[in-house]
């Protein structure tokens, strides 16, 4: 603390003591030493010091964070069996930034500046507010265990993006088996391709349990009880607060996932030549390893982009997904977007493997965007190219003067999803197809279908991720699940959140919920995903009602300026804007599956219907 202290006594006064003073005499006693003059201190500008505190601390955490962001890369893009060094330096550099934001003298810092939150400004305390949570991941009182996690989470990324999955006798990617839950209709051969996507579960397994306690022992360190309550505490809310939220978006929707299972259920057992409709349905029936997405099992006449997507390549895709964000006002691209990221599968006998889930990074909290995926020309990456597309351009409109560098993300997490999914969404609906020539304009579509295929990706991946996921990764993290029930109660809960049950015993010795990366790289948050869904659609609502004035069920946003200048409203000022205020403020709603249930209210009828008859399960 700096603090700014007048000398005692000035030079002048000095010198004017001395020519006033007199030499005592036998009958005058010396007169008493005269009391030290002291002159006020001047108190203290905390706004001053947070300012000052808030300009070093953000430069080297931007430096320290870019070379972290650096490291990861190469150890998600570059991965060799048996070639440590990639882990080593992630390692390192992580090392590096926790003992940064996790340093004694930085926490205390903040919390004294903290102390004097009534004298700073809401930007600045915001700031120190979000530096303090960036600590508790990584505090120094608990250095020796941040860098075992630190290690240890390095460890677990390569041997889940390192291994090799094997399927009819051969090596196999992720899109491999994929395309086989997606197209293949012998049960068998689905039975085998569904579990070699389960192979890779047992090998995390103990590394999965230890970093549970060191996540938990790391966050413990600066007050939170568990490494989850952690996580939702982001959002300015207690465990308890949020796993109330997604249980009541899930309860929501329930009515329409009962009545898309039960059309599944009938669906499929006719399409697999079951003689009875099981009760609950096997997962290796759907067309997704963890049964969060059936959209497959539909295809819309008129609608099957795969042909004409496949004749364009992947590079068209990505490209014309910089096109569409462009025609709203938004810039092209940094050239550094294309020479530095990782869009595109690796070439057959490539010497080293890469992460395989498509992801965008804001690599130095400035201009360098990137994106890892692994395009290949058909429907699914052409909603991806276009989703992660809009997570690079949430960075770019928030990297801008007005939001400081610790500020520079989501105005909360799933608002990032959010943004990405809604614009997959706006891309895939038939006036924007048509818009590009993907479609013929006069192609009859059936609208009812359309509602089935969306329902079956937006609708079946709420009871994935606000109960499956969500409530897993809460007794995981919270409860201390126990490390003999942990594949027992993921299945437990698909069956009552997803009425899925495994098509063959599934005991101890596997680990099913590991083979989702986000539980072991990207953990206890996957409630992002379920809130972003519920965002997208109030946004949605809004844009096509209030901007566009179209059916939300057929909008074409490719052009509109309008559309855009809304978007940027949102995205413009990060994590600097209170998530609740920004989203009352552009709707005129709080979150609330209002509109994603209005959405839906169509195909609710139609499934009524077809299930008049049909055994419910759920």
């Amino acid at each position: 603390m700096h603090k700014h202290v007048l000398p005692l006594l000035t030079a002048a006064l000095l010198a004017g003591c001395a020519q006033k003073a007199t030499a005592p005499t036998a009958a005058t006693p010396p007169p008493a030493p005269a009391e030290p003059a002291t002159q006020p201190v001047a108190p203290t500008n905390w706004r001053n010091e947070a300012e000052e505190f808030l300009k070093d601390y953000s430069g080297k955490y931007q430096q320290l964070y870019t070379q972290s962001s650096e490291a990861e890369w190469r150890s998600n893009t570059h991965i060799v069996a048996g070639d440590s060094s990639n882990a080593a330096a992630t390692a390192r550099a992580n090392e590096a930034l926790a003992a940064f934001t996790g340093s004694t003298v930085n926490i205390e810092r903040l919390r004294q500046l903290l102390g004097h939150e009534s004298e700073l400004t809401p930007l600045q305390v915001k700031q120190l507010k979000t530096a303090l949570y960036n600590a508790a991941a990584s505090p120094q009182t608990a250095g020796d265990v941040v860098k075992l996690r630190i290690k240890a989470e390095t460890q677990q990324t390569e041997k889940l993006y390192g291994f090799t999955y094997k399927y009819q006798g051969k090596a196999v990617t992720t899109n491999d088996l994929d395309r086989v839950l997606r197209e293949e209709k012998n049960p068998q051969k689905r039975l085998a391709a569904w579990e070699a996507s389960k192979a890779v579960g047992p090998t995390l397994k103990d590394g999965l349990l230890n970093l549970r306690a060191l996540r938990n022992k790391v966050v413990q360190g600066l007050g939170y009880p568990d490494y989850f309550t952690y996580q939702a505490s982001d959002y300015g809310m207690t465990r308890q607060e949020m796993m109330e939220l997604v249980r009541k978006i899930n309860q929501e929707l329930r009515p329409l996932y009962r009545e898309l299972h039960t059309y599944a259920r009938y669906e499929l057992a006719k399409k697999y030549g079951a003689k009875q409709v099981p009760d609950y349905l096997p997962a290796h029936w759907l067309p997704n390893r963890w049964g969060q997405d059936w959209s497959a099992l539909v295809d819309v006449k008129g609608l099957n982009l795969d042909p004409i997507l496949a004749k364009k390549g992947a590079e068209w895709q990505v490209k014309q997904a910089e096109r569409f964000y462009q025609s709203l006002g938004f810039p092209a691209l940094p050239e550094t977007f294309w020479t530095k990221s990782s869009l595109y599968p690796l070439p057959t006998g490539a010497t080293y493997k890469k992460n395989n889930h498509a992801s965008a990074w804001h690599m130095d909290l400035d201009q360098d965007v990137r994106s890892l995926m692994s395009v290949e020309p058909n429907t699914e990456w052409y909603e991806t190219t276009h989703h992660e597309l809009g997570h690079i351009y949430y960075y770019l409109t928030y990297t801008n003067p007005d939001v400081p560098v610790l500020l520079r993300g989501g105005a909360n997490r799933a608002y990032h999803e959010a943004m990405g999914s809604l614009m997959g969404l706006a891309a895939t609906q038939k006036p924007f197809l048509a818009g590009l020539s993907l479609v013929d304009p006069k192609t009859q579509t059936n609208q009812t279908q359309t509602l089935l295929k969306e329902a079956l990706n937006y609708v079946v991946f709420i009871p994935f991720a606000s109960g499956v996921m969500s409530e897993w990764e809460n007794n995981f993290y919270a409860d201390d699940l126990a490390a003999d029930q942990l594949n027992a109660r993921w299945w437990q809960l698909a069956k009552e959140y997803q009425g899925i049950v495994p098509p063959t015993a599934r005991g101890e010795q596997y680990l099913d919920p590991a083979t989702k990366t986000h539980i072991n790289d990207d953990p206890a948050q996957y409630y992002d995903y379920a809130l972003s869904y519920v965002i997208l659609f109030q946004l949605h609502d809004h844009i096509s009602k209030q901007i566009l004035h179209q059916d939300p069920h057929a909008t074409n946003y490719y052009g509109n300026k309008e559309v855009g200048q809304f978007l940027r409203d949102i995205m413009y000022p990060g994590a600097s804007a209170d998530w609740r205020a920004l989203l009352r403020e552009k709707t005129g709603e709080d979150l609330s599956a209002r509109a994603m249930v209005d959405y839906f209210k169509p195909l609710m009828t139609y499934l009524q219907q077809q299930n008049k008859g049909r055994k419910y399960t759920m």
